[in-house]
């Protein structure tokens, strides 16, 4: 493994979407910058790790410091992991899936470092949301991801309401997400709430090998069973 002296900045780190080989959806840039790194801020220092090593067999883990960033992590200590940039140490951010900052608790790291007037910079990878809305048909030019929707059925058809009016009245398409293991149910209430003529995309497994790309009218759904996603992570696209 080459080490070689790169700049100073945080760099974005993206990872795999699931167990895809690192060369179909990484250029070896990224492997070039990695190897470099020896401090990261990760979600899941366990799967961090493990990409880490797909990466790269021969990085010694050991060597290297880790920061856990989630839900957990108090924000008032975030700064901190940032202090070897002070020290002009490059710093990498690893998240679960896909790009670093999208969805992501990562964007916090990042908004500090823009604070501070660190050099930011953001790595080529996939991202579930473009390639979701590039797949789908609908339109790029204005597109808005929610996060996930309400659990209650009353407020989760309200919303679900609210966002197919921002189709049709602004031409916006509008993107979700659920777990995994609530993706039928999602399903049952987007085509049983929203108008037959207003289209629904599901995209599934993006670049995995059960990739799932389909896009159909809310009626046209109506008349198909959705195949099996019980346990991969979708997003759920709607537009005109």
């Amino acid at each position: 493994m080459e080490e070689k002296k790169i700049e100073t900045a945080l760099y974005l780190i993206p990872v795999t979407l699931g167990e895809t080989e690192i060369n179909q959806v990484l250029p070896s840039y990224n492997h070039d910058i990695i190897v470099n790194i020896k401090h990261f801020i990760v979600e899941n220092i366990r799967s961090a790790r493990r990409f880490l090593k797909k990466v790269e067999k021969s990085i010694d883990i050991d060597e290297l410091t880790f920061y856990e960033l989630n839900r957990h992590t108090d924000r008032k200590f975030i700064g901190q992991y940032l202090d070897a940039l002070r020290d002009g140490k490059p710093v990498g951010i690893i998240s679960e899936a896909g790009c670093p900052a999208i969805a992501d608790p990562g964007a916090d790291v990042v908004a500090i470092a823009q604070q501070k007037g660190y050099k930011v910079v953001p790595l080529v990878g996939p991202s579930s949301i473009i390639m979701s809305v590039m797949g789908s048909g609908f339109n790029g030019q204005s597109f808005a991801f929610n996060g996930y929707l309400p659990v209650e059925i009353p407020q989760r058809i309200k919303a679900l309401k609210k966002l197919e009016a921002k189709v049709w009245n602004d031409d916006q398409t509008q993107l979700f997400i659920e777990t995994p293991y609530r993706n039928a149910k999602m399903f049952e209430t987007i085509v049983g709430s929203l108008k037959p003529n207003t289209k629904l995309c599901i995209a599934a497994g993006i670049t995995c090998a059960e990739e799932y790309i389909k896009t159909k009218t809310v009626a046209q759904w109506k008349k198909e069973k959705l195949p099996d996603l019980g346990k991969i992570p979708a997003i759920f696209l709607i537009g005109k």
